[in-house]
């Protein structure tokens, strides 16, 4: 069920009205491409917190001009992004450091500068979404997996 201002998650009533305003265009966007209630909650959740921490200024500006998420509101599906529902997450080496993706996922979802901090990411990501994650060393062999 798509959410709004005025009608939203319980986990989202004491967030930051930009930050609930975010996760719920989020969460509206993982409902339009097949996630269930219980997996689009905690993920938007998670990443309205991220995005907030990490925007500059100008985009959280820009972001509060646009007008509010509406249960109505059309987006774009990509049902090909469910099969990312079940994936496992991975940790493995990049040029930039360390970076947590979804097996299978065109790009990374986060990239570390340390890999601890980015088999602490993909222990979140694998924990919401009740799968397990696996973690390379810099030669890009597998060292271990986790389930979740």
């Amino acid at each position: 069920m798509p959410w709004n201002m005025q009608d939203y998650p319980n986990s989202f009533k004491n967030l930051p009205q930009l930050v609930r305003k975010k996760a719920i265009d989020i969460a509206n966007a993982l409902l339009a491409d097949g996630y269930p209630d219980d997996w689009a909650i905690p993920i938007a959740l998670s990443q309205a917190k991220k995005w907030h921490d990490d925007a500059i200024e100008q985009e959280l500006a820009e972001f509060k001009r646009e007008p509010n998420p509406k249960k109505t509101d059309r987006h774009q599906s990509d049902k090909d992004n469910s099969r990312l529902l079940d994936a496992d997450t991975e940790v493995k080496p990049s040029e930039n450091g360390w970076k947590v993706q979804t097996k299978g996922a065109k790009r990374a979802s986060d990239t570390f500068d340390k890999k601890t901090a980015a088999v602490k990411r993909a222990k979140e990501i694998a924990a919401n979404k009740e799968s397990a994650f696996q973690v390379y060393g810099k030669d890009g062999k597998k060292q271990r997996t986790i389930d979740m």
